[in-house]
C-alpha cells in the first residue's frame, strides 16, 4: 500500500469525515456496507440573463469497496436514499469514485 492509498483509508476511517452507508448497484438488493464522504457544493447554473443556485449532493467512494459504480445507483446515508444520477469520476490516483446523486423528490 503506498502513502495516497493509506491516507485515502485513513480519510475513509475518520468518523468525523466519513459516514457508513448502504450501497445499491441498481437500487436494487440488499447492497453493500461501505463509507462514504458526502459534500453538498451549491452549484450556479445559468439561465439566459438570470442565475440560479441550485443544491447538489456528491458522494465519494473508494473504488476499492465500489469498484464500477454507475448512474441508478443507489446510496443510503442516515436513512435518506440517494440516487446516483450521472456517470461517476474517478479521482487521479484512481482511488476514489465521485457520484452526483439526487435524494428523492
Amino acid at each position: 500500500m503506498d502513502a495516497f492509498s493509506a491516507a485515502t483509508d485513513t480519510l475513509f476511517g475518520d468518523p468525523n469525515i466519513a459516514r457508513s452507508a448502504l450501497w445499491r448497484t441498481g437500487g436494487a438488493g440488499d447492497g453493500i456496507a461501505v463509507r462514504v464522504i458526502t459534500k453538498k457544493p451549491d452549484q450556479v447554473v445559468g439561465f439566459g440573463d438570470s442565475r440560479a443556485i441550485l443544491p447538489t449532493m456528491l458522494i465519494d467512494v473508494r473504488r476499492s469497496e465500489i469498484p464500477n459504480p454507475a448512474s441508478g445507483d443507489t446510496v443510503e446515508v442516515d436513512g435518506t436514499v440517494f440516487e446516483v444520477v450521472a456517470t461517476p469520476v474517478a479521482d487521479s490516483l484512481g482511488l476514489v469514485w465521485t457520484c452526483e446523486a439526487a435524494a428523492p423528490a
